[in-house]
């Protein structure tokens, strides 16, 4: 969970700073409007380097271990996160500095590639039976964390003049991923490598090509499990990132109102996703399914609910809408880790889960801001956006509804091999 926490944390300062004050440092010689679609291009960009992360680390997280695999993909999120914070801008080195800010956002992508499922399988396989959905659903809180962090950081910027806060306040939120990720990386020292894993390895059932297998025998399920993320990458992309330079450009609000906002929904994420991980194994393996689809459906209508909510410019029915949003949006969150890790047999769980979550946020989470930023200058409404985030959600739906849990983690053994032939069955 900490260790996402750090990830998340890295990832959401660049998507704040894309919508703040980015199009002025890198993109200064173009409209306001084309400088926000360019800046939010970058945040995009991250996206393209993810399926080339998935493949590398889930080769060697099936290969060779979670542990040590975890433990790369948070460092070179540190170290592009660090020199981000340090580039120097368009009027300095000119556009030199936007080729080098998408290089080190292609490092971020390429890192988070394998780090988000690796963190959730990792957990959900040294969880007792009756703990899975709990552990995968903590994981996912990490998420919470990191972008409470963030927001804390670029909240705290936000009271700098205007001057100050783009000549240097900007920079601080980046420098300080250093001390998180010396912590984060104490910390994955010291794991145990995943008894699943450790398993595999004493039958003998370790691939060569882990990856192969998983497109010869579990397409399906990666395909679903692509489809499945477009609820929630494309419902949070857009609170978190679009909804800044929405509220700020279109409704007239300060860098502190929305911030603060997106700020109080990172305590409901902390606070909510492990209770409902945590309800899902009482009410049995079945429910996660279910809380997946009933969320899923929800999140069509709460897309509706937000922006007309945001529509009235009063704090506390912005606050509410947010608070509606989200709650569909934890309840979806909180399963998925489990939900979608069991449908793998554990020899290419990683392999697995590291491509399908690749490809569910290239399709849903990476283009959300610009797709939602582009509508919103086309038709001039917000109803288009929130139909878009509708749709997003309609597809999950459909994609829970045709996936299932096939492999228990803790189902009593008969071997690796006939694990797999359950799940292609």
């Amino acid at each position: 969970m900490i260790g996402t926490a750090i990830e998340f944390y890295d990832f959401s300062i660049y998507g704040a700073a894309a919508s703040l004050v980015f199009s002025h440092l890198f993109f200064p010689d173009v409209s306001d409007f084309v400088g926000t679609l360019l800046s939010l291009s970058t945040f995009a960009i991250a996206f393209v380097a993810r399926p080339i992360g998935a493949a590398v680390f889930g080769h060697f997280g099936d290969r060779v271990g979670r542990k040590g695999t975890l433990f790369v993909t948070l460092m070179l999120m540190g170290v592009a996160t660090v020199g981000i914070g340090l580039l120097p801008t368009y009027s300095q080195i000119g556009v030199w500095a936007p080729i080098l800010l998408v290089f080190l956002r292609l490092v971020q992508g390429f890192s988070l590639g394998g780090e988000q499922s690796g963190a959730m399988l990792m957990s959900v396989e040294s969880a007792r039976d009756k703990r899975r959905g709990m552990f995968g659903a903590f994981v996912n809180s990490g998420a919470g964390w990191g972008l409470l962090f963030a927001n804390l950081a670029f909240l705290a910027m936000s009271q700098l003049s205007t001057e100050a806060f783009q000549s240097w306040g900007w920079r601080v939120p980046f420098l300080l991923s250093a001390v998180l990720v010396v912590v984060g990386l104490y910390i994955r020292l010291r794991l145990e490598e995943s008894p699943e894993f450790e398993q595999v390895k004493k039958v003998g059932e370790v691939r060569k090509l882990p990856l192969v297998e998983v497109f010869q025998t579990n397409w399906r399920q990666v395909a679903l499990l692509a489809f499945g993320l477009m609820a929630s990458g494309v419902s949070y992309y857009i609170a978190i990132v679009y909804s800044l330079s929405y509220g700020v450009n279109i409704l007239g609000q300060s860098n502190g109102t929305m911030l603060s906002l997106v700020l109080c929904m990172t305590v409901l994420m902390i606070t909510l996703v492990p209770f409902i991980g945590w309800l899902s194994d009482r009410w049995g393996m079945e429910s996660r399914r279910r809380i997946f689809i009933g969320s899923s459906v929800a999140l069509m209508a709460t897309s509706f609910i937000w922006f007309s909510l945001l529509q009235t410019r009063q704090y506390g029915l912005m606050l509410l809408g947010f608070v509606i949003l989200f709650v569909a949006y934890c309840a979806n969150i909180a399963v998925t880790p489990t939900f979608f890790a069991l449908a793998f047999p554990a020899r290419v769980r990683y392999s697995g889960m590291a491509i399908g979550f690749t490809l569910g946020t290239v399709i849903g989470a990476s283009i959300a801001p610009l797709v939602a930023t582009a509508v919103q200058g086309a038709t001039g409404s917000w109803v288009g956006v929130a139909a878009y985030m509708s749709g997003a959600a309609l597809l999950a739906a459909v994609a829970g509804l045709l996936l299932r849990e096939h492999v228990p983690v803790g189902a009593p053994r008969r071997s690796v091999a006939d694990e797999g032939e359950s799940v292609s069955a």
